[in-house]
């Protein structure tokens, strides 16, 4: 009997689950979910399929969260308690604000130094354009709260409508602090004000780091080095400490996920058990892309994916469709042309760096271009779908 040419590539899937609580065994629900999708859609698992879970409730079945007042004391023990540079924060409620709660709670005085024009995933205090017709020169420049206001005047967030300045400043106060704020974009401006810092930033974090460190800071914390391990019975993150981590209520975060390596490799035999089919599995946070409207990228994340399984190690390896049609097999047609492309593709070189067919193809993570994949596919609202089922993904012309 001949088979049918599949007519489709890569698909994927919101898979919708329980409520996630503290303590729910993720690998048995993560499994049922994905098996009963398939029976109520009428699709079928095969091998290669990635099955990818939001780091959001694998947080929330380990049941990792800290209070403000853990972020406090552990603060106050690391830096003394008196006067601390919070430098490079990202503008965000929900990311950022609960932290600054917690490291003002555990200071006197926050000397609070912000980028500009604007934080480092890209949310602007005030535009480039305004940066050029003031004569300011972001690189060298230290402006102070009045001069910044003097140039600027009152900027607000064009998603949020919220001026971040104000919010940060009144925030730090309101938690018993004094507040000081700088908009600086050089990290030893902070030494200035004080030599004991938390440097917020994300992925700069071990330069910003290294550079205070060799300009004589007396205490240097990265966000990583915060709640890198409980604080009176709190959640914590070993790794990541404060990064990834998110507002779960007003005086409490829940933190990005611990170890996870197992809950992958459990769901992947779960999977290989019930089904007979060997799949991928990961977990992935923000998506690591830029809106080109607001020039925000996403990747709020010290990483996409904090976990996966072996399968997904690597970057794809793939040649461009329309280079071989439009070059080396330009004189050829219909099925010829076909053949001639599908047994490129099929005798292609394990590795095609530097080879000009492969050039415009996407020499990024497996696990960053499937993690940004499902977070747009999850969204960040009210979908309930996070689990997402990515099939056909490492499909080719020829399968």
């Amino acid at each position: 009997m001949e088979t049918k040419e599949r007519r489709v590539g890569t698909v994927s899937r919101g898979i919708r689950c329980p409520i996630i609580r503290k303590g729910d065994n993720l690998a048995t629900i993560v499994t049922d979910s994905v098996i009963e999708a398939a029976e109520c859609e009428g699709f079928e698992l095969r091998d290669k399929d990635v099955i990818s879970i939001t780091e959001s409730i694998v947080a929330r079945a380990q049941g990792n969260y800290a209070s403000v007042d853990a972020i406090a004391e552990d603060v106050k023990n690391k830096l003394g308690g008196g006067t601390v540079g919070v430098i490079f924060p990202i503008l965000s409620r929900n990311r950022f604000a609960i932290c600054l709660r917690g490291i003002a709670k555990g200071c006197k005085k926050v000397v609070l130094m912000l980028s500009y024009p604007s934080d480092e995933v890209g949310n602007e205090l005030v535009s480039i354009d305004k940066i050029d017709e003031a004569g300011v020169n972001p690189y060298s420049d230290v402006l102070s709260l009045e001069r910044y206001r003097e140039l600027f005047g009152e900027n607000l967030h064009p998603f949020t409508g919220v001026d971040y300045v104000e919010y940060y400043g009144n925030l730090v106060k309101e938690c018993g602090a004094e507040v000081e704020i700088v908009f600086a974009n050089q990290p030893k401006a902070i030494l200035q004000y004080t030599d004991c810092v938390i440097n917020c930033d994300i992925h700069t974090r071990a330069r910003t780091k290294r550079i205070l460190n060799a300009a004589g800071a007396k205490i240097v914390c990265s966000l990583d080095d915060i709640l890198n391990a409980p604080v009176n019975g709190s959640g914590c993150n070993e790794k990541y400490g404060l990064l990834g981590s998110n507002k779960s209520t007003e005086d409490t975060i829940k933190l990005f996920p611990r170890e996870c390596k197992s809950l992958v490799l459990d769901i992947q035999k779960n999977i290989l058990d019930r089904t007979g089919k060997h799949i991928e599995v990961m977990v992935y946070g923000d998506g690591a892309f830029k809106d080109p409207q607001g020039k925000i990228w996403e990747l709020a994340d010290p990483v996409v994916s904090p976990a996966f399984t072996d399968g997904l190690i690597g970057t794809p390896n793939e040649l461009k469709l329309k280079y071989l049609a439009d070059n080396d097999f330009k004189d050829l047609s219909g099925d010829e042309l076909k053949e001639a492309i599908s047994k490129s593709i099929r005798e292609k070189e394990s590795n095609l760096v530097g080879n000009m067919a492969s050039q415009g193809t996407t020499p990024r993570q497996l696990t960053d271009l499937i993690g940004s994949l499902c977070d747009l596919t999850s969204g960040s609202g009210d979908k309930g779908t996070p689990i997402v089922l990515v099939q056909g993904y490492f499909d080719n012309y020829t399968n």
